[in-house]
């Protein structure tokens, strides 16, 4: 399987380092938008150790992913599945680290639904990341998570460093969104996600005794954006959000969540808690590009 897979698999060398990308066309390579950054211009390295020039096509930073066109046209395309794996799933990581093309880890699926925080306003949070213990390395992101049947069930993003006190904790985008962002990428040069506009914060005890808010749970609004969909529907700074699109919100990783999974122009119910009273409200789904 591996030997199948693994010309589907590329290294991207842009001027600040080397990262992975996969096959989604016969001529086109996904990958991290963190990989390419800012180039315009990268250097596709294949399995068969030839390499060619590759024109980064559009990139979106709310999903950290990035397409490529490359001078072949004839690259093997992997099958993308884009229903969820389970955890405990066998998965296989193929990829570049530190530059070793093609390299394999094993592990399995660790966990769904998971979530990288942003760095001081630099970097958006990422959402609704696979978890996995199959390692991954500098260098991986990009590179293909596999299922036992060599299926494409997300492209790795990143790891949480040993110095940190993980133990194997790696993360990708889950294939469906790495297919909907690439061909909204190809199609319209930008991805449309859903928006809420407002700034979230964590519900702490001080916080929630300061706002006489009754309830231990939430995601705390911060502010709110001017004539933005959240401004519309009546929600305020200090509100605590609790429900959203009938799911429950113990904190801001459950709201990024449920918010990642609607669709702009959808009307979803929030339950809100403004100050000892809960409110019931209807909103209606905003867009933004990355």
């Amino acid at each position: 399987m591996v030997e199948r897979i693994g010309p589907s698999v590329v290294t991207v060398q842009a001027e600040q380092g080397v990262g992975s990308g996969v096959v989604l066309r016969p001529d086109v390579v996904v990958t991290n938008q963190h990989v390419v950054g800012a180039h315009r211009e990268v250097t596709i390295a294949y399995a068969d150790g030839a390499r060619s020039p590759g024109t980064v096509l559009a990139t979106d930073t709310v999903t950290d992913l990035a397409v490529v066109r490359t001078d072949r046209k004839n690259l093997p395309v992997p099958e993308y599945r884009t229903d969820l794996p389970r955890p405990g799933e066998r998965a296989l990581a193929i990829g570049s680290p530190l530059g070793l093309q093609n390299s394999v880890t094993a592990g399995i699926i660790s966990g769904l639904h998971r979530e990288i925080p942003g760095s001081a306003g630099q970097t958006p949070a990422l959402v609704d990341l696979i978890q996995t213990d199959a390692s991954i390395s500098p260098g991986n992101s990009g590179g293909a998570l596999l299922d036992v049947q060599g299926r494409v069930v997300g492209i790795n993003e990143a790891y949480i460093p040993p110095a940190a006190g993980a133990v194997s904790l790696g993360f990708a985008i889950p294939a469906a969104t790495v297919v909907d962002v690439a061909d909204q990428l190809l199609t319209e040069g930008a991805a449309a996600h859903p928006y809420l506009g407002v700034s979230l914060g964590r519900l702490t005890p001080d916080i929630q005794r300061r706002l006489g808010a009754r309830t231990d749970h939430g995601a705390l609004v911060l502010g709110v954006d001017q004539d933005g969909p959240a401004a519309h529907a009546g929600i305020r700074a200090g509100d605590v959000l609790v429900e959203f699109a009938g799911k429950q919100i113990r904190g801001v990783e459950d709201l990024l969540t449920a918010l990642r999974q609607t669709e702009p122009e959808q009307e979803v119910p929030i339950t809100l808690i403004r100050g000892d009273t809960p409110q019931q409200i209807t909103l209606v789904i905003g867009s933004r590009t990355g």
